[in-house]
């Protein structure tokens, strides 16, 4: 029996446990990378080991996220990461140098490699054949330090790709339907493994695409297969010599198998307020749109912007638009530029921002009041563009570039006008200058770390109490995000105070929630959470765990967690519980008072979990899915403990 290209690159990185899909495994990680939103709290985790330099083979931190810098906190946090990168021997990507997963597919990306990042869109390496993972700051931390990196055995579904797309469809429209068929919840512990005979007409950078919003369906990661087309594009990034084939055997064997014909692909578009929520763009027809925002680590190549220059050359923004472009990485903006692109993007009435994560991370151009926002990006959750009351829609380049032109929202193909070929540089200008290598090891040795006063020491949680007992100081339903949990934009400029970032816990679902949980910490008593299916979806920002459990969170009940929160709150001692019966979630209230007793005797003795409610008095079963490891860090409470 043949194998699949994930067990093939797994297998060899393998590290501890046995290829079982289902059980632990520890894999070495090649490569790392950080973005500033997650790598100050990373590179400070990291420094608390007292390792003198990374154990990688290359580890690069970006600044990518927080590039407004409005008060001292972003441009003292982004001293605090040079001072950081020089001293522990890692690339530091400078701020405006572009977004870390454009940035790391065109410079770093290697087929066959097993990276690891802070940032849950790390799997956009999968598009040139890399195990490529999102995972949380301390996990990142601890793979610098040369530790293996955990995660359950994956089972892989092959998504066959056949035919060819239809103009003005693209590959925004081949993941839509993916996210249609798959959806954002129920994924947990699989790989999407891209096959089939399209893959000779999608580029790496469509490839890109494809694997970035794989991370929307809770996959562990995507992967596409290192062929032709990877060749070609590691040419024209100068880089020849990082390619080498790969592919899964012809004979492998899959937990399940899809086929999607592209020819029968229309434009699509996922409606507010979830990735998964997929209707066609022709249903959407003449709903007025006041913004449009081109970029965004899903669709800001040099193939996407080229697009849509070739869509707009000549044309104006409809007076209703504010049209927004934020390029992948400054490579692609020099390339548009010296290419004649940009100019047509400008004349049509573009706005240039920053090659930065920007508005998908809601720290700039906020819709207006109820505005409706086409978005090239990869989610549109409630209140992340900075405007709770925003209709923000996910659409293709050419989708966007249709309303551009009409101010509302238009089928692309009704444009009445002939399909813009794009052809790609057989050779891309190259300008690593942004890009700061690492310093010989005696210099980083002797190498000053620079803080600002925002920045604090990563907080360490207390053991894992002999009994919890507290109130439920939140009940929330399905579909609960990080971006719920623990909101970014202008807020995520105290990423590296948890004190301060604690208080907005939640913010958009309780604004009450964090002066209540810190109320009943403060009296000695626990706070418990709550929630329905899919808890802890999107970003990987461990901050979701770190500042729940600053304010005294002992445990999440809920009926599913997704994969990378789970692994952040066992990371930091925060117990997550799912509910044996779900019917259960509808016989506790927000405000009850919860106690489980013996809970240290319970885990460590694998014996069953029994939570009382006290207010109602009744009992439910929860269930703890452990690893022996796991149960080590619950009961130190939490991964730093472990090294103390």
């Amino acid at each position: 029996m043949g194998k699949t290209l994930t067990e093939k690159i797994l297998e060899k990185h393998l590290a501890g446990g046995t290829y079982v899909p289902g059980e632990e495994i520890a894999i070495r990680i090649d490569q790392t990378l950080t973005q500033d939103a997650t790598g100050t709290m990373a590179y400070l985790q990291f420094e608390s080991m007292n390792i003198p330099r990374v154990k990688t083979e290359l580890s690069v931190s970006y600044i990518d996220h927080n590039t407004v810098q409005i008060g001292f906190e972003n441009a003292d946090d982004h001293r605090y990461l040079r001072s950081a990168a020089r001293k522990f021997g890692v690339y530091l990507s400078r701020a405006g140098n572009g977004i870390c997963h454009q940035v790391h597919l065109e410079r770093f990306g290697k087929p066959g490699k097993t990276l690891i990042g802070s940032d849950s869109h790390t799997p956009t390496g999968g598009a040139l054949g890399m195990i490529a993972i999102g995972a949380g700051g301390l996990d990142v931390a601890l793979a610098m330090a040369g530790e293996p990196f955990y995660l359950t055995c994956p089972r892989v579904i092959r998504i066959n790709l056949e035919g060819k797309l239809p103009p003005w469809v693209s590959a925004k429209d081949i993941i839509l339907k993916v996210l249609e068929i798959f959806s954002t919840k129920g994924n947990v512990g699989c790989i999407f493994e891209y096959g089939g005979n399209a893959l000779a007409h999608l580029t790496v950078p469509e490839r890109a695409t494809i694997t970035n919003m794989g991370a929307e369906c809770g996959v562990t990661t995507s992967l596409f297969p290192s062929d032709d087309m990877t060749r070609t594009f590691l040419e024209a990034q100068g880089r020849a010599g990082d390619w080498t084939p790969l592919a899964a055997d012809v004979d492998a064997v899959y937990d399940k198998t899809v086929t999607i014909h592209l020819n029968d692909l229309v434009p699509q578009t996922a409606k507010p307020h979830s990735p998964d929520q997929i209707a066609t763009v022709r249903e959407m027809e003449n709903i007025p749109v006041d913004q449009v925002c081109l970029g965004s680590c899903t669709n800001s190549s040099y193939k996407d912007l080229v697009t849509v220059a070739k869509i707009l050359k000549g044309k104006v923004v409809h007076p209703r638009v504010s049209f927004i472009i934020a390029p992948g990485s400054r490579q692609v903006l020099e390339n548009l530029s010296r290419d004649g692109y940009l100019t047509d993007l400008l004349a049509s009435g573009a706005r240039l921002m920053e090659n930065a994560c920007g508005f998908c991370i809601g720290n700039s151009q906020s819709p207006q009041s109820a505005g409706v926002s086409l978005r090239t990006s990869n989610r549109n959750f409630l209140a992340r563009s900075g405007t709770k009351d925003a209709q923000v829609y996910l659409v293709s380049p050419e989708t966007a570039a249709a309303a551009v032109i009409t101010g509302t929202f238009t089928d692309p193909r009704d444009l009445n006008m002939p399909y813009p070929e794009v052809t790609m540089p057989e050779r891309f200008h190259i300008d690593d200058g942004m890009i700061i290598p690492p310093a010989p090891e005696a210099e980083g040795a002797a190498a000053e770390i620079l803080r600002g006063p925002n920045i604090g020491a990563p907080p360490k949680n207390e053991g894992l109490p002999a009994a919890i007992r507290g109130q439920v100081t939140l009940k929330v339903g399905d579909k609960i995000t990080t971006d719920h949990i623990i909101p970014a934009g202008d807020r995520m400029k105290y990423r590296s105070n948890i004190p301060r970032y604690a208080d907005f816990v939640f913010e958009t679902v309780d604004a009450a929630f964090a002066k209540r949980a810190a109320e009943i910490r403060d009296r000695g008593e626990h706070n418990l959470i709550v929630a329905g299916l899919s808890y802890g979806q999107g970003s990987s920002r461990e901050h979701a765990a770190i500042c729940p459990m600053y304010l005294g969170v002992k445990a999440v009940i809920a009926k599913s967690f997704e994969r990378i929160h789970t692994a952040n709150l066992i990371n930091f001692g925060i117990l997550p519980l799912t509910f044996r019966n779900e019917a259960d979630y509808d016989r506790i209230d927000q405000g009850d008072t919860l106690e489980i007793p013996d809970i240290r005797e319970i885990i460590t003795g694998s014996r069953p979990l029994i939570v009382k409610d006290i207010t109602k008095g009744l009992e439910f079963e929860a269930v703890y899915d452990l690893s022996e490891r796991q149960k080590a860090m619950i009961l130190a409470g939490g991964a730093l403990n472990l090294r103390s």
